[in-house]
């Protein structure tokens, strides 16, 4: 009798990838030559929403690679088959409007929507992915992937 080869579930794997980090310290740090000096581009988990949820998908593989930047990511997003979407569901994607920071600077966000009304994002201010309520921020665009469809 022939064995099955079981069927890794996209959606399922992503949700719960997203909710095992919360907390984790994981996606704080990436570094990278700037002329002659090594840096921590994403300020010790101040930037890092991008770096968090570009990894976790490119660990299922429906993203080309890992980013810095929500911009890079959106960009990557688009070209590896994800869509606008009009209503989150759970493994959307969610980039919400940028916030001018006390720096001046103005970044816009990115997370994953993981249930009715709930997201998983990183904090600027516990440097650690979080859960927190869908519309804690206004939404910009919303980005589903044919693959996680049931």
């Amino acid at each position: 009798m022939k064995k099955e080869k079981p069927q890794p579930l996209l959606l399922e794997n992503l949700v719960a990838v997203a909710r095992a980090s919360v907390g984790s310290p994981l996606f704080r740090n990436l570094y990278a030559r700037v002329g002659r000096r090594k840096v921590d581009i994403l300020k010790n988990g101040d930037l890092s929403c991008a770096f968090f949820v570009s990894a976790i998908l490119k660990i299922f593989s429906p993203v080309r690679g890992v980013h810095a930047t929500v911009a890079g990511t959106v960009r990557d997003l688009k070209k590896s088959g994800w869509r606008k979407a009009r209503k989150p569901k759970p493994g959307c994607v969610i980039v919400w409007r940028p916030r001018t920071f006390m720096d001046g600077e103005a970044h816009a966000h990115i997370g994953f929507s993981i249930s009715r009304g709930r997201a998983i994002s990183t904090s600027y201010k516990k440097r650690t992915p979080v859960m927190h309520d869908l519309h804690y921020r206004p939404i910009e665009t919303i980005y589903s992937h044919p693959k996680l469809a049931k």
